[in-house]
Parts: structure tokens; C-alpha cells; sequence
């Protein structure tokens, strides 16, 4: 017989953790190979966690609702097979380094960990946070001042190790400090929202788990990036004129529709090689200029709320290809059957208002990205044209575009010409183009 260790897999580039939601299988239960075990949810999307293996569970190191890091083992499974044919560990302690590690950090958390799980304010630290806050001595109300950057405004592992930096060289302050002159800096701002109490007749919904973690997301990148928003006016006559004429044969041809979307990710990815310093992401003081162009759009979902599947590598597909991307994510993301790798490594959002009947809108950045553009509804408008015989005035197809961009590391210059270059793209589209 031999165990063997099921460990939380990779869900994405930017994907560190996942929680716990529920296990599918009990201890003593036989598992399938490729048999779900666990389902869980990042800040992404959900997912199910399957068994490499078939075998017995024989352990589950983890709880539902714990937090659980990418790498770790969430589950212990016997089976049949000889301990020297898998890499799972031995029983006589000629476990892998990494194994070993993993080990000791369950056996710590279960045996160790005196703080609850919860605060009496209902925040939640995982049991490696808490396991670090006990060693360290940071009690719960302290440890409730620690600012998260995880899902829900958790505490991950980097926010107590950064703020266990801060405070070994600037100790906890003490109640009713009198300080002569105000500190030249802090290192934490712990923002709460305000109690609302309900009035006669209201009715009380509560948020869905993913209306949590976009209402976090969202707070979170407001606080992180100063956002500034530019707008501008684009002509997309050449646009409607050429949709019109190849929709239905298109239709006919591929048994899908063609959109504006394509186009408009096109456009983007035009733009950003003119502009490659807008497809960045900022670490503390470094920039991160991304080699490749993920373009993430915003695609509503029939609960209401917003996913962003990614179109990987968007600057290598043409027109056709853009489309059929754009296309099966949107279906996929209508019928929840997303990867989770499919919803991460964006670099570049693009949403639709006007798809909403807006004239215009000021997203906020899908962090860790710089940068977000919304397109607004086209309308029709009186327009002046320039011609070899004067100017004139004609009913055009007009658009207005906006570009919401983090000013820490894109000025008002760098915004405002790739917001240009953007609309010139969309206004030179050849309506000659065959698709």
C-alpha cells in the first residue's frame, strides 16, 4: 500500500490560493481515477479538484472554508500501487523535502493554532495566517488591523509576513499615545464600512460569493491605483456599414454571429504594440512590462454579475480568429463552463457599456493590469465631414471610448495618445475588409 498526497493545483497565473467549499468525497470513501475529490473557489472562478489516482481517502488536511496555498497537499489517498513506483511519501520518513514542509505546516496549524478562525467582527484568517500570529505573538485584535489583499479582504501569507517586517522595526503603538508632532508615515489604514440599519419594509439581500469577491476586487483596486479616466469621440461609421453588409452571410457560413467586440480587441492590440507600456503590471517599485497580449473582456452573466474570460495572446490571431475567441468564451462564460486558467493572465481588459444602452462609463482597473477601456453605445449623430468641397454635414455612426489607467505608472500623455491611437484605428477600418 502506498499514500499519496493530492496536492492544490495551479489554477492560473495570478492564482496563489483557493478556499476550500466543500468535499466530495469522506475519509474511508474509494476514489475513481480522475474522480473529483473537493470542490473549491478562487477569486477567479469555482472548480473541482480531481484524484490523480485511484485509492481510499484516508485524510483530509484541510477544512471547508480554509484557505489553502497553490503546491499544497489538501488530501491524503491510499493506494494499491508500490510505494516505490509513486513520488508520494514513504512511511518510513524518506518523505520529499517539499512533502515534509507541507506536513509540518498541517501539523502545526492543527495542533498549535489557539486563535479562532474568526474575529468577532466575522473576519476570516486562514490556519497558516493564524499559525504565524500565534508563533509571533500578534493577538486577534491585533492581527484584525492587518490590511488583506486576498480574496474578501483576507490576510494572506505576504500580508502578515510584510506586516511582521513593519512591525519588528516600528512597535505596536500604545493605547492614548502622546506624541508631540503627528508620524511622518504609516504603515497600515484599516477601512471599515458603516453600519446600515435596516428601515421598515426593506428588504434584506445578501450577496452571493461572487458579488463578495467583485464588490472586494473592486474596493481593493481603488485603493491600490490612483485611476484617472480619458475620453474621446470615435467615428465608426466604416464599422456599422461593413457589419451590416456580412453579418447575415457570416451567419449563414459559420453558424455564429460577428460583432462589434472583435473588432474593437483588434483595435486594442493595435494600439498596445504602438503603446507597449500600457501592457504592464506594477510589483512595489518595479515594472513589469508583459511580453505577451492577453486582452480580457467583461461578459455579463444572467445572475447579474461580470466574469472577465482572457483572450491569450491576442496580437497572434486575425480577425476570424478573434471572433471565434470571442464567440466560445462568451458562450462559455453565459453557461459557467470557464476554465480557471481561461479567467486569469489578462493584461488589458476591454467592457461594453453600451451594451447596456451607456453613452460612456469609467471602469476601474482589473488589477493587477494598468489599464481598462470601455466602448459606449453607437449612435447616430449630426456630424461635420471635411471634403475636397467643403465641409458638410452628415449622420455618422459615433462612439464615445474611455480609458480608465493607474496613474502611478501612465501619465495623462501616455493615456490620452494610446486612447487616440485607438479611436484611429477603429475610424481607418477598410470597409472593404473580407472576413
Amino acid at each position: 500500500m502506498a499514500q499519496v498526497e493530492l496536492i492544490m493545483p495551479k489554477m492560473g497565473e495570478s492564482v496563489a490560493e483557493a478556499t476550500v467549499i466543500k468535499w466530495l468525497k469522506n475519509v474511508g470513501e474509494t476514489i475513481e481515477m480522475d474522480e473529483s475529490v473537493l470542490e473549491i473557489a478562487t477569486d477567479k472562478v469555482d472548480s473541482e479538484v480531481p484524484s490523480a489516482v485511484e485509492g481510499v481517502l484516508i485524510k483530509q488536511l484541510f477544512n471547508e472554508d480554509d484557505v489553502v496555498l497553490v503546491g499544497q497537499a489538501v488530501a491524503i489517498i491510499e493506494t494499491d500501487a508500490s510505494a516505490a513506483s509513486t513520488p508520494a511519501p514513504k512511511a518510513n520518513n524518506e518523505a520529499p523535502k517539499e512533502a515534509a514542509v507541507a506536513d509540518v505546516v498541517v501539523e502545526k496549524v492543527s495542533k498549535t493554532t489557539s486563535l479562532p478562525k474568526s474575529s468577532d467582527s466575522n473576519k476570516f484568517f486562514s490556519p497558516l495566517v493564524r499559525s504565524i500570529a500565534q508563533e509571533e505573538g500578534i493577538t486577534m485584535s491585533e492581527l484584525e488591523t492587518v490590511v488583506g489583499s486576498g480574496k474578501e479582504g483576507r490576510v494572506t501569507k505576504k500580508d502578515i509576513l510584510a506586516y511582521l517586517s513593519n512591525r519588528s522595526s516600528a512597535p505596536v503603538a500604545a493605547p492614548a499615545p502622546k506624541a508631540s508632532k503627528p508620524a511622518a508615515s504609516t504603515t497600515a489604514v484599516h477601512i471599515s464600512s458603516p453600519s446600515v440599519p435596516a428601515m421598515e419594509g426593506d428588504e434584506i439581500i445578501e450577496m452571493d460569493r461572487m458579488r463578495k469577491m467583485i464588490a472586494n476586487h473592486m474596493v481593493m483596486s481603488k485603493h491600490v491605483s490612483p485611476h484617472v479616466t480619458s475620453f474621446v469621440e470615435a467615428d465608426v461609421t466604416n464599422i456599422v456599414n461593413w457589419r451590416n453588409k456580412v453579418k447575415d452571410e457570416f451567419f449563414k457560413r459559420e453558424g455564429e454571429k460577428i460583432t462589434f467586440t472583435p473588432i474593437f480587441v483588434d483595435a486594442v492590440v493595435k494600439a498596445i504594440k504602438d503603446f507597449p507600456m500600457i501592457n504592464v503590471a506594477v510589483d512595489g517599485t518595479n515594472i513589469i512590462k508583459r511580453k505577451h497580449i492577453n486582452v480580457g473582456m467583461a461578459a455579463a452573466l444572467p445572475s447579474g454579475n461580470l466574469i472577465v474570460p482572457v483572450i491569450k495572446d491576442a496580437d497572434q490571431k486575425n480577425l476570424m480568429g478573434l471572433t471565434k475567441a470571442v464567440n466560445d468564451l462568451a458562450r462559455r462564460s453565459r453557461s459557467n463552463d470557464l476554465k480557471p486558467d481561461e479567467v486569469s493572465g489578462g493584461t488589458f481588459t476591454l467592457t461594453n457599456v453600451g451594451g447596456f444602452g451607456n453613452i460612456m462609463g469609467t471602469p476601474i482597473i482589473n488589477q493587477p493590469q494598468v489599464a481598462i477601456m470601455a466602448v459606449g453605445a453607437i449612435v447616430k449623430k449630426p456630424s461635420v465631414i471635411e471634403t475636397d468641397m467643403g465641409d458638410v454635414i452628415a449622420i455618422r455612426h459615433k462612439m464615445f471610448c474611455s480609458l480608465s489607467y493607474d496613474h502611478r505608472v501612465v501619465d495623462g500623455s501616455l493615456g490620452g495618445m494610446f486612447l487616440k491611437r485607438f479611436s484611429d484605428y477603429l475610424e481607418a477600418f477598410d470597409p472593404n475588409t473580407s472576413i
